[in-house]
């Protein structure tokens, strides 16, 4: 165990701290965060959309007047959010940079869309221009907007700082100032991403797009998408987490572009009325691992203290953090059982994730339970509910529970010995302090017997 922790100590938590620490993952992270807002209100129409039995109780017109009210929303929000992640990308990239956030954000998005194929085919094979994809938007356009933007971003800042700029008089309105600074930063920006553009004209592909697509993109995703890279991820996230790093953010700064860009495919397959063609999502990771209980299903564990346990540490911990773990808010249980460095219970912390995934990616291979609509579910909804919701089927909630079982079932030797050692500890405190007790009164009681003689 000594030799395990010292590899870790030495390779592991440095890079995870570097990574913890890089300007680009911090970036990338704020950025999807900014998206999620909006997701969450297109997914909210999407929810209300797919209601079960809802033509049942308000009739076949009115859920096909009501479909065609609300479908606005998820078109206006997650089918182009790539547009909102590359936004964030300028504007916390700048404000890292101390610079004018704002025009770098703008700017990014016109150098996204000076990249974008303006065309579509049409159904007789003739070809519409002028016209935006929206696909481009989505999924298929997610990497070129983030390397699009951090790219323009980096190279507006570094113009920037050369001062390639135009200084107004003191006297000129400070909007007007800070736009006339932005214009020939801007320009030559936008000259580059034209030169980009052109240069992709003459290749195979034709447009950065389908090249990004082919060569980066598909691969990525094949890869984060399989079941042994999910396992690798939710390992790291566990191990991080017993050393006391925040094993999810570090994790899904990487990983966690892949993963939103899988669920918005199945996002856009379920609209075009194909089959979803992706098991892990950003809402499978967070509905069967975050979902029950936080990071590392720790519901489970809750759960077999109150049964088992006969603790009054371990009993009071789990009643103390059951209502935030209703949440998926387990920091009470990582830090007060504890988990973090704490030997004894690194088997189940580790594994019981890992085989809790693996069961609800089997489930879903096999086509047991539906596979994750694409649909954003926040992270806090409870358990049952949440499986639910990212699934749009009774049986996601279901599975949920089954794998809260099987957690459980993981966990319940471990509580045991964990028991057995508190309930040890305790008593040994108690005979400490009873010990102390007796002291005392024997050393009061010859106190007094001095008094009475003097």
């Amino acid at each position: 165990m000594s030799k395990f922790n010292e590899l870790i100590e030495k390779y592991l938590i440095p890079t995870a701290g570097k990574l913890s620490a890089s300007r680009i993952l911090s970036v990338l992270r704020d950025a999807f965060m900014l998206s999620f807002p909006l997701t969450i209100v297109g997914s909210i129409a999407i929810v209300i959309m797919n209601l079960p039995y809802l033509n049942k109780v308000i009739g076949d017109n009115a859920v096909a007047n009501l479909t065609q009210t609300l479908s606005i929303l998820p078109a206006a929000t997650m089918s182009i959010a790539t547009l909102f992640v590359i936004i964030g990308i300028g504007y916390y990239l700048a404000k890292s940079y101390d610079v004018e956030p704002i025009f770098p954000a703008a700017i990014s998005v016109a150098a996204f869309l000076v990249l974008t194929p303006l065309f579509v085919n049409g159904a007789d094979g003739s070809i519409i221009s002028d016209v935006i994809p929206l696909e481009r938007l989505g999924a298929k356009g997610m990497f070129v907007g983030i390397l699009a933007a951090f790219f323009a971003t980096i190279l507006y800042v570094y113009i920037v700082n050369k001062n390639w700029t135009i200084k107004m008089p003191n006297g000129v309105p400070p909007t007007v100032a800070k736009s006339f600074a932005a214009l020939i930063p801007a320009c030559l920006v936008l000259a580059v991403f034209l030169v980009i553009r052109t240069v992709f004209v003459f290749t195979p592909w034709g447009n950065i797009h389908d090249c990004i697509y082919n060569i980066i993109q598909m691969p990525l995703m094949h890869l984060g998408s399989g079941l042994i890279a999910t396992l690798v991820a939710v390992f790291a996230i566990q191990i991080l987490w017993f050393f006391g790093l925040h094993g999810q953010i570090i994790v899904n700064s990487v990983l966690g572009p892949i993963w939103n860009t899988l669920s918005l495919q199945n996002y856009e397959a379920g609209l075009s009325q194909l089959d979803l063609p992706n098991i892990v999502t950003k809402q499978f990771m967070e509905t069967f691992g975050v979902g029950i209980g936080g990071t590392g299903m720790t519901l489970a564990v809750i759960v077999g203290i109150l049964i088992i346990a006969k603790s009054k540490q371990l009993r009071e911990v789990a009643k103390l953090a059951g209502p935030a773990s209703i949440f998926n808010v387990n920091e009470p249980v990582i830090f007060g059982l504890p988990i973090v460095m704490n030997p004894t219970i690194l088997i189940p912390w580790v594994l019981a994730p890992m085989v809790g995934i693996t069961i609800a990616y089997l489930v879903m291979k096999f086509g047991i339970v539906p596979i994750t609509t694409g649909v954003a579910v926040p992270w806090t909804v409870p358990i049952f509910f949440s499986g639910m919701l990212a699934t749009n089927s009774l049986a996601g909630g279901l599975l949920q529970l089954v794998v809260l079982g099987v957690v459980l079932l993981i966990w319940t030797p471990f509580i045991k010995v964990m028991d057995v050692q508190a309930i040890k500890l305790e008593k040994e405190a108690a005979e400490k302090a009873k010990n102390r007790g007796n002291r005392f009164k024997k050393a009061k009681s010859e106190t007094a017997g001095l008094e009475k003689v003097e």
